[in-house]
C-alpha cells in the first residue's frame, strides 16, 4: 500500500503542476481518472494507435467496460462483431496502411484520418450475416490460444493456421459486401476504396 499512495501522491503534483485550471481542480482526487472514455456498460471494440508493419491484419478487439482505455488505444464504443469484422478485415488493413501515418515503421492508426474516412460497404441483409458469422469464427479461432496475447497470434511468424483460414474467409464475405472482384493487392484494394470514397462525397 505505502506504493500505492506514493502513486497518488505523484499524480496530485503532477496535476498541481499543470498550466490547465481544469487539471489543477482534479488535484483535489488525486485517486480517480480525470477521463473515462469507455462507455460505462457492456463492451467496446479496441484498436491500437501503434501496430507493427509486419502485421497483416492490425490486431482489433472487444473489451468490457470495466476495463480502462489508456492513451495507447482507439475505441469504437457499442461495436458490433459486424464492426469487428470489416475492421478487422483485409479490405480496412489495405486501407489504413495506405492512409495512416508512421511511428517509426510501425502503422500510427488516426480515428481521424483513418477511419473516419474509410468507405464501409453497403451490404444486404444476407452479407451482414455472412460477415457476422465469419467475424465471429475469428473471434473463435483466438478463443482457441487462451494464453496468447494476440501480438502473439498476429505475429506473421506464429499466427495459428486456424487463425489464418477464419480470416481468409471474413476477407472474402468483406469483399462480397463491397463487390470487390479485384487481386489482393493493396494497391488495388486501396484504388477501389478510393473510388468509393468520391462516389460517397
Amino acid at each position: 500500500m505505502p506504493e500505492v499512495l506514493k502513486r497518488i501522491e505523484a499524480v496530485k503534483s503532477v496535476r498541481l503542476a499543470s498550466s490547465k485550471a481544469a487539471t489543477k481542480e482534479w488535484a483535489n482526487k488525486p485517486m480517480l481518472f480525470t477521463e473515462i472514455r469507455q462507455p460505462t456498460q457492456g463492451h467496446y471494440l479496441a484498436l491500437p494507435r501503434v501496430s507493427s508493419e509486419h502485421r497483416q491484419y492490425v490486431p482489433v478487439g472487444f473489451l468490457p467496460y470495466t476495463h480502462i482505455v489508456g492513451d495507447k488505444l482507439q475505441i469504437i464504443p457499442d461495436a458490433t462483431v459486424y464492426h469487428f469484422g470489416v475492421m478487422t478485415s483485409i479490405m480496412h488493413n489495405a486501407w489504413m496502411r495506405t492512409i495512416c501515418g508512421r511511428l517509426g515503421g510501425s502503422y500510427s492508426y488516426s480515428a481521424k484520418i483513418v477511419y473516419n474516412n474509410f468507405p464501409w460497404p453497403t451490404p444486404t441483409p444476407k452479407q451482414t450475416a455472412i460477415i457476422e458469422t465469419a467475424a465471429q469464427a475469428v473471434l473463435n479461432a483466438r478463443a482457441q490460444f487462451p494464453n496468447a496475447s494476440l501480438a502473439d497470434l498476429y505475429d506473421p511468424r506464429t499466427m495459428p493456421l486456424i487463425l489464418t483460414k477464419a480470416h481468409i474467409k471474413l476477407d472474402q464475405a468483406v469483399d462480397t459486401a463491397y463487390c470487390y472482384q479485384g487481386s489482393n493487392e493493396d494497391s488495388e484494394r486501396v484504388t477501389f476504396l478510393f473510388k468509393l470514397y468520391q462516389s460517397q462525397c
